[in-house]
């Protein structure tokens, strides 16, 4: 573990200056099953079927469940890994991994047999949980292929498999009361790692984030308080809880204030509108595609949502039209904000905060978190002048599993983001690109070298440059460039149905293919991607970006012309 983001190096000042304040979410959690047992916590639908969970009722599943572990030799710190939808097993398994010490770790569902090998084997998981079936596609299934390459790996658990295998077998309904008086018993250290979620680097090989009790929950407190959140409110989630946003502002943060969960597994506008109604949602937080297709649907079915309150929108920058439209849609406050796995929102905007901060800005930070933007040297920028990203403070993770040293964070806690940012008067930052080479989509990362190393071995290629591009709606796309070999070919549908034959996760396949006869280079040969990006820009704001199903080569060898000589010799 990094010296400068270990929990005991951190934890003197942090004590001192009431930052942590040395709780678990369990701690939250107890008091609000004694003080309000029939509330409900969970509201969770699941094709149609909705399953409604008091807090009384969801402390005692995730009791089961606790047991069951136990029962399969889960100790503290072993790994349980879960690749779920939102449903309510999601957040009652968490609940329970924290009553026996286990390690959460949420997986995106859309990961397949490529993502899911090295995550699991990262972890060393001991039960790996999945639905039988989602969207068409057999978890269960993928589960069993992976395993025989996974030694650690005792036991996998399918919600309604009908098998010896079903999840119904991992909640014990006859645990005997000494089972049961062990769990209430048991006490979990503030600095015991909690939660391992993945985030795709520049690598090509995803990191594995590591958060303590004391690390995540100093991030919510802050955030709540900022953003007036409390007991009454109804926070409805449609971001996938596998993702750090709706993990912890979905799962979470509910639990911890004695709030309501609605939890959406399957995003589409039209659903997303009728729960917010249906159960008078008071908050809701996503990416930019969240809320701007929310906000088109209000506005086209003249739907309105009178009990919503504050939207969040996270993971891109959001265009300043949108706001616009989100606000007469909507009639909620608009909130920017910009966080990573690596710490949660760092920054966010105000509920009051003027149309031009909202718009032009993703926040300032939040309490007990510092930032800073510098030069290459390490030395503060001017204000308004663009520099790399750092930030310090209470909610800075715990480190990268098993991989000591890798984040670059230095000895006094300030840790580089890889993010470009300028800062204004006010001390409200805006992101201005990534240094390190990522694209995100949906606010979801694309492991950019993955994607280029795979493609790098199709036989008809002999060179591939990935990038992003602007998009409305997702923020950004990605494009291949690629220099195919000598007498050579390869369209769209050659490049999708590869990396589909690799098991690649779809939202990993770029969205666009670019074939060239060269690329953008530095005198010492490094690819220039900076001018790849601008051309995939200007082509893409003449050319609609195909479906990711569509089977058309969509290459714009026109648009590339007219551009070429601009870029090949700057």
């Amino acid at each position: 573990m990094d010296t400068a983001l270990s929990p005991q190096s951190r934890r003197p000042s942090m004590i001192a200056a009431g930052l942590w304040q040395d709780k678990t979410l369990l701690d939250h959690f107890r008091q609000w099953v004694a003080a309000t047992p029939d509330k409900t916590a969970v509201i969770a639908l699941r094709s149609g079927a909705q399953s409604r969970l008091s807090y009384a009722e969801l402390d005692a599943l995730s009791d089961q469940i606790a047991v069951g572990l136990r029962r399969q030799g889960i100790l503290e710190a072993d790994v349980v890994s879960f690749q779920l939808p939102n449903w309510w097993q999601f957040t009652a398994l968490h609940l329970a991994c924290l009553k026996v010490g286990a390690i959460s770790n949420p997986l995106m569902i859309i990961f397949r047999e490529r993502e899911l090998k090295f995550m699991l084997g990262l972890a060393d998981t001991k039960i790996f949980v999945v639905p039988s079936e989602f969207r068409k596609v057999d978890h269960r299934a993928l589960a069993y292929a992976v395993k025989p390459s996974l030694p650690n790996l005792r036991s996998i658990y399918a919600i309604d498999s009908g098998g010896d295998d079903d999840f119904s077998h991992l909640v014990v309904k006859d645990a005997a009361p000494e089972e049961l008086a062990g769990l209430k018993a048991r006490t979990l250290s503030p600095d015991a790692i909690i939660q391992l979620l993945y985030t795709s680097g520049t690598t090509g090989e995803p990191k594995g984030v590591i958060h303590t009790s004391n690390t995540m929950l100093a991030n919510l407190t802050p955030f709540a308080e900022r953003l007036q959140m409390g007991a009454s409110d109804v926070i409805h989630m449609p971001s996938p809880m596998a993702h750090q946003l709706g993990f912890m502002y979905g799962l979470v943060l509910p639990a911890m204030l004695g709030a309501t969960a609605v939890l959406q597994d399957v995003f589409e506008a039209a659903e997303m509108a009728r729960q917010i109604n249906t159960e008078r949602a008071t908050w809701t937080m996503g990416a930019t595609p969240f809320l701007s297709d929310l906000s088109d649907y209000c506005i086209t079915s003249k739907t309105a949502t009178p009990t919503l309150k504050v939207f969040v929108s996270a993971g891109a920058p959001i265009p300043r039209p949108l706001v616009a439209k989100a606000r007469g849609a909507l009639n909620a406050a608009i909130i920017s904000a910009w966080g990573m796995s690596e710490n949660g929102a760092v920054t966010t905007t105000c509920i009051d905060d003027p149309e031009d901060k909202v718009t032009g800005t993703d926040g300032r930070p939040l309490p007990g978190m510092e930032i800073r933007v510098v030069d290459p040297d390490g030395k503060s920028v001017p204000r308004g002048s663009e520099g790399r990203l750092e930030v310090r403070g209470c909610s800075n993770f715990a480190g990268y599993m098993k991989r000591p040293g890798l984040a670059q964070v230095a000895d006094d806690g300030w840790f580089n983001t890889g993010d470009i940012a300028r800062m204004d008067a006010d001390g409200y930052i805006r992101i201005a690109g990534r240094s390190k080479d990522i694209i995100i989509r949906g606010g979801e990362n694309i492991p950019v070298a993955e994607v280029e190393n795979l493609l790098f071995q199709h036989p008809a290629v002999a060179s591939v440059a990935v990038v992003g591009y602007p998009d409305e709606r997702l923020g950004e796309r990605a494009c291949a460039f690629v220099i195919p070999k000598q007498g050579a070919g390869l369209t769209f549908a050659e490049m999708s149905a590869y990396l589909r034959e690799q098991k690649m996760a779809l939202q990993y396949i770029p969205e666009r293919l670019q074939v060239v006869h060269d690329l953008p280079r530095t005198p010492s040969g490094k690819i220039q991607k900076f001018k790849l990006r601008e051309m995939a820009a200007e082509v893409s704001t003449s050319v609609p970006p195909p479906e990711p199903s569509q089977s058309k080569a969509p290459e714009q060898m026109s648009g590339l012309a007219r551009l070429w000589h601009r870029f090949r010799g700057g």
